[in-house]
């Protein structure tokens, strides 16, 4: 009696691959985990832009006002204070001490010195012309930092200036602060950056952007 071998037939049952689920789940977290690190990553940038521009702006508005804080009631910009006078007339050591004690009460340094801090805080609030805020705030924060001049240990009549450090202090933070988030595109998280991105000038200005 011929013995017939019967073709092998498909049951369409398969075990589960569990090699390409774990890969698939592998890459599902992975791209999970790297779109929640950005972000994180864009919330905290965001957050630290509106400080920074609440810093710049109320500075604004103090010295403007007189709130009582920095600048006394009734010694306001709008109450015929200077904003500059008492800062650069301060300054007591330096290589440009004698220049800012010329600068200091001049109606164009004190019309310069607040529009800056307008703009820069206005700009970081509202997400807006980051990369120009930088540059104005760093030309400013540089300026403020020659004016206090960290790295000497006397001022100019011998007593001491209280420094803490010889090179780093706030206006340098404060500056790369303003580069870091103009470099991260801050304003397009919690701003309107997006926004003004798509403005017909911004676009073909970059360096408004």
């Amino acid at each position: 009696m011929a013995v017939h071998e019967h073709p092998h037939r498909n049951s369409g049952f398969h075990l589960p691959n569990f090699r390409r689920n774990r890969t698939a789940s592998g890459s599902e977290s992975a791209v999970s985990a790297r779109t929640g690190t950005q972000t994180a990553q864009a919330y905290a940038f965001a957050s630290l832009r509106l400080l920074t521009g609440f810093v710049f702006l109320w500075a604004f508005l103090d010295k403007t006002f007189g709130l009582g804080y920095a600048t006394q009631s009734g010694k306001g910009w709008i109450d015929g204070g200077s904003p500059t006078k008492g800062f650069l007339g301060g300054v007591a050591a330096g290589p440009m001490e004698s220049t800012f004690h010329s600068w200091a009460g001049d109606t164009w340094a004190d019309w310069l010195f607040m529009l800056g801090l307008l703009g820069i805080g206005v700009a970081l609030i509202a997400g807006v012309a980051l990369r120009f805020a930088a540059v104005a705030g760093t030309v400013m924060m540089a300026l403020m930092w020659v004016a206090e001049w960290p790295p000497v240990q006397h001022l100019s009549d011998g007593s001491p200036s209280m420094s803490t450090n010889p090179f780093a202090d706030y206006h340098l933070i404060y500056a790369v602060v303003l580069i870091a988030l103009a470099a991260a595109s801050a304003g397009d998280t919690l701003g309107l950056g997006r926004i003004w991105a798509k403005l017909p000038l911004v676009r073909r200005g970059r360096w408004l952007r």
